[in-house]
């Protein structure tokens, strides 16, 4: 009876995460480093609920957007690493923002714990619903029989879609005229209603407007097609390589959170990414679910960084 006891006590042990002592039976807090019903937002409010059974905490979505990431980020590392704090971000705060700015009140070496890659969100270029271009490769051989350069927009300077641009000019010898906006919606707008020409945006953020006729799919920033838009082509099927960007999201915890929180954690992420009702979701909606190990994320980050670094060095970009 004692060795079934301890046996039943070991499986319970087992299935309970592993949490500092003063940390248990205490929310979670996931931090978003942008405003409440854009893309960054909607993922996580589509596994917190999940994340929270799993990991037996209530876990509460706490939007913290301003200042490029930044103002989330400093929430994050100031909070104690004990699992009751992470942040999700996308690549730009992640990645980006270190090869952008001279000066950031945050390092990711320094002050974060990879936990684990959530999604990936690839890149697709679009234009206005009546612009003669079929596709990509005829888009930018207009550009080039132009005699001014053809108005692209971006979500601003130094976002993925700025450098998606800078790759595409490039890979193609395209006349672009970069026209940055402080955020999508804003740019989505002025491009159906063709005061500019072009954009690359996530899927997610996208789709919509392609469904609903008023945006033209032109192609993807992928190896594969997107099986939202099975009909939209590569940039790669056109004969464009070179684009490589991936705007993905990640959570990450505060540095020295001990590496049994981050474990369960990221385990209770992969149970709840392949929730096949919760993955469901977030493919019609144009996101690819990615979990992926502490250490790949940590590889990805540093990747990431470097290659975005060493392209806004070359093209001299500096933040608005």
């Amino acid at each position: 009876m004692f060795k079934k006891m301890m046996t039943v006590t070991a499986v319970l042990l087992a299935l309970t995460p592993l949490w500092p002592a003063h940390a248990q039976n205490k929310t979670t807090r996931i931090v978003v480093s942008f405003t409440a019903g854009g893309p960054v937002d909607a993922v996580a409010r589509t596994i917190s609920e999940r994340l929270g059974k799993e990991l037996g905490r209530t876990v509460l979505v706490d939007n913290k957007p301003g200042a490029n990431g930044a103002i989330g980020a400093t929430d994050v590392m100031k909070s104690p690493a004990d699992g009751s704090t992470l942040w999700f971000t996308s690549v730009g705060a992640a990645a980006i923002n270190g090869g952008l700015y001279e000066k950031l009140p945050y390092n990711m070496a320094r002050d974060f714990t990879p936990v684990s890659l959530v999604a990936n969100n690839i890149e697709l270029m679009v234009t206005y619903a009546n612009n003669p271009a079929k596709d990509a490769a005829e888009f930018i051989a207009n550009s080039k029989r132009q005699s001014s350069p053809t108005p692209f927009a971006s979500t601003g300077t130094g976002s993925i879609p700025h450098l998606a641009i800078e790759q595409l000019v490039d890979a193609t010898g395209a006349k672009l005229l970069h026209v940055p906006y402080k955020g999508a919606a804003p740019a989505i707008t002025d491009l159906m209603g063709a005061q500019v020409s072009g954009l690359f945006g996530d899927v997610a953020g996208l789709l919509p407007a392609i469904k609903g006729g008023r945006l033209k799919a032109l192609g993807l920033a992928s190896s594969k097609r997107h099986p939202a838009l099975p009909d939209v082509k590569t940039l790669e099927e056109q004969g464009i390589k070179g684009i490589d960007t991936n705007n993905w999201y990640a959570l990450f915890a505060p540095a020295k959170t001990p590496p049994e929180v981050v474990d369960a954690i990221n385990k209770a992420l992969r149970t709840t990414l392949a929730d096949p009702a919760i993955r469901d979701k977030l493919l019609k909606a144009g996101t690819e679910p990615a979990p992926s190990t502490p250490q790949e994320l940590a590889v990805l980050q540093k990747k990431d960084a470097d290659k975005w670094a060493a392209l806004i060095k070359a093209k001299n970009i500096k933040p608005d």
